[in-house]
């Protein structure tokens, strides 16, 4: 059904979050396409970027920059056109828009003024590394960015060191080898962890082991690409069943010379029972001897 129009008959126009490929130009799908032909602008994270996804698909659509340092103002013009009735696509540098992108700040504009806001789906370098990732996908957090600074990305991750869910991060290859250190200090050597380089590009890579083993793997050459990085759910830390009085009783049997009452006595203390209910309870255990 071809909702999608740039005819608005005097209404508002429509705002489009348009995914574009993360590496790989065959991933644009079709809708995605016809909807960058139709829409009277293209607001795009880096027009320079985006004009070579435009030439390979022969685009002709006007482009217009909406980036982190001019969103704001940027915005207001691209609200304005929107309620002119000129719908608008928003597309990042690679991905979904909005997704750890610019954008957002616009979407919320519009969802405030009333602007219809439509979804043109696609790749997501998220969702693309978790699928093969092998780590566990039922519950994920994404995280995006972690801080640039040493003690602020270690406050971050010991917030989430005992996550039961598999953690997605987005990383500067430059500071990939800082992060996996930092992840090991707070999370240890053994925690499994994915690291997915240049997805759907000419060099894609997929490293999959422990946290120590990404560390040595990547400290081997200087890092380049588009990385992101995954770490595996912490292992649950199995409770052990409350010690009943008997048990107690009995390794405390095991581990000392004491007297049936100078047993009571010490698990009572550790137990905080009454030592008579605990002598009661003794009572059923000849292998503590006579008192």
């Amino acid at each position: 059904m071809m909702r999608e129009s740039v005819d608005t008959a005097g209404a508002a126009g429509v705002l489009y979050l348009v995914s574009t490929p993360i590496g790989n130009l065959e991933d644009m799908t079709l809708r995605a396409l016809r909807v960058l032909k139709e829409v009277a602008l293209v607001a795009a994270e880096d027009t320079r970027h985006s004009r070579k996804l435009f030439s390979h698909y022969g685009i002709s659509t006007p482009l217009t920059s909406c980036h982190q340092h001019n969103e704001v103002g940027k915005g207001e013009q691209l609200l304005a056109a929107l309620r002119e009735g000129r719908s608008v696509a928003l597309i990042s540098d690679a991905g979904t828009p909005g997704i750890a992108d610019p954008g957002y700040r616009l979407l919320c504009r519009c969802l405030e003024a009333g602007i219809e806001v439509v979804p043109i789906p696609g790749p997501s370098a998220v969702v693309t590394a978790l699928s093969v990732s092998g780590l566990p996908t039922e519950r994920f957090a994404f995280e995006g960015f972690l801080p640039a600074k040493k003690q602020a990305r270690l406050a971050q991750l010991a917030t989430l060191q005992s996550e039961s869910r598999t953690l997605v991060f987005y990383e500067a290859p430059h500071r990939l080898l800082a992060t996996l250190k930092d992840l090991i200090a707070v999370c240890g050597t053994t925690r499994p962890a994915v690291v997915a380089r240049e997805l759907t590009k000419l060099h894609e890579e997929v490293f999959r082991g422990t946290l120590a083993g990404a560390l040595d793997h990547f400290s081997s050459a200087r890092v380049r690409g588009e990385i992101v990085l995954l770490v595996g759910p912490a292992l649950e830390v199995e409770e052990k069943p409350a010690e009943t009085v008997k048990d107690a009783l009995l390794r405390l049997h095991r581990e000392t010379a004491l007297p049936r009452r100078q047993l009571v006595k010490r698990v009572a203390k550790e137990l905080g029972l009454p030592g008579a209910e605990v002598y009661r309870e003794s009572l059923e255990l000849p292998e503590l001897g006579k008192d």
